[in-house]
């Protein structure tokens, strides 16, 4: 081969070391910044968010190399447990009717929120989270905490979602049978909104499959991996989670493989 390339065998070898070692070099500083930004996803980014994270810095590497990398630091993503469901709708009060029978999508800011509510245990005992998400952009845009799943938690989380979003008439609110949903104060705040109630069909909690993906996604990267003493605790954490997380920077594969907030930016006319 030297002899081809007319090169002499000291050269040869010489550019070989130096090629070596300029790769390990290059995979030092990819061991870094993959480690991170897997720090920074908080465990659960695998390589093809990790590639595309990687992208928007400027840095482009094969999903090949990028395994490579993350096996030789024993990078694993968080493994996602199965998440039980719970509705109470075994209750008289009004229902409403399943607009979204064809799938929950939206293609504007303000046309499609969902809502839902789900348990958290504390050593103090459980605490419950209801938050409404808009379809749009994936964003979590109210949110409620209480050691109480009545009817005043969906409330709390919808007046926040209010208060941060102008509800554009017409705007559906999808939601399951629950009867926090179907509380008479719960449709009279909608109603003042000229907001449109829409329900899961009866037996079918898994229509609102967008919003239980959130809490299944928030169990799985945060929820599932700590041990709250307090209430309080898991309130901070909770919050941290979704308003500097989730929503700020979080990638989401629906929308492109950015965050909510930055979905919203670049599309907002």
């Amino acid at each position: 081969m030297c002899n081809v390339l007319e090169v002499s065998q000291s050269g040869y070898y010489r550019w070989k070391r130096e090629n070596r070692f300029e790769k390990r070099k290059g995979d030092t500083f990819l061991t870094i910044k993959v480690e991170e930004l897997f720090e920074q996803s908080r465990k659960t980014y695998g390589t093809r968010r990790l590639r595309r994270e990687l992208k928007n810095e400027g840095i482009m590497i094969k999903d090949k190399r990028l395994s490579r990398l993350m096996k030789e630091r024993g990078l694993k993503v968080i493994t996602k447990r199965k998440f039980k469901v719970t509705t109470n709708s075994g209750h008289k009060k009004p229902v409403a009717e399943n607009l979204l029978k064809d799938g929950i999508k939206s293609d504007g800011p303000n046309k499609v929120w969902v809502g839902d509510i789900t348990y958290i245990w504390t050593r103090e005992g459980w605490l419950y989270l209801a938050s409404v998400l808009e379809v749009w952009s994936r964003k979590i845009i109210g949110w409620c905490l209480s050691n109480r799943i009545d009817k005043e938690i969906v409330i709390g989380a919808m007046k926040m979602a209010l208060n941060a979003r102008n509800a554009a008439p017409g705007l559906i609110f999808h939601s399951d049978r629950g009867s926090q949903y179907a509380s008479n104060e719960f449709r009279t705040l909608l109603g003042g909104h000229d907001i449109i109630q829409s329900m899961s069909g009866k037996g079918k909690c898994y229509d609102n499959a967008m919003k239980e993906s959130f809490f299944h996604t928030l169990k799985t990267e945060l929820v599932y991996q700590q041990t709250y003493n307090t209430r309080k605790e898991a309130e901070l954490s909770i919050f941290e989670y979704i308003e500097v997380f989730y929503n700020r920077k979080r990638m989401h594969s629906s929308i492109g493989y950015v965050s909510p907030d930055f979905f919203e930016v670049a599309n907002v006319k």
